[in-house]
């Protein structure tokens, strides 16, 4: 992948219980919008990422699992502390529920957040209605979805 590419990513759903790993998992090397999505009951994370990617989350609604060992919302693959650190990850607006957290790093009030944002995100308080109705799509091959 050239690393100069600009990559945006903007997700929003609902992703329910039994997620083994994040809807997020491939965040690599570019600029993610994580905005007004709802996750509950995540078994190992809710947002991924590695090689040094800027994600931006806001508005999100976090809703830990009951196991006090997967409270966490960011997993840093493939990096350890001193090089993930400095990668740029930020959580604005979100709702952490039942313990949930978020473990911010880089540089904070950031140019590159920027770059990572091109919507404005909704509160946290109403992603319950504004996803209530997304999920996978019945759709029939042969018939109109």
């Amino acid at each position: 992948m050239n690393l100069g590419l600009v990559v945006e990513k903007e997700l929003n759903g609902k992703w329910e219980e039994q997620m083994r790993s994040s809807k997020e998992r491939g965040c690599r090397h570019g600029y993610f919008h994580v905005v007004n999505n709802d996750y509950t009951h995540w078994e190992m994370y809710a947002i991924g990422g590695s090689a040094s990617p800027t994600i931006n989350s806001q508005g999100n609604r976090f809703l830990a699992p009951n196991d006090h060992e997967n409270k966490e919302v960011t997993k840093r693959e493939e990096a350890v502390e001193d090089e993930w650190k400095s990668w740029n990850w930020r959580s604005e607006g979100d709702l952490m529920l039942n313990g949930a957290y978020f473990t911010p790093s880089g540089a904070g009030a950031s140019k590159s957040y920027a770059r990572a944002s091109s919507l404005s995100a909704r509160p946290s308080s109403i992603v319950g209605s504004i996803t209530a109705n997304a999920g996978v799509l019945g759709c029939r091959r042969g018939s109109r979805c």
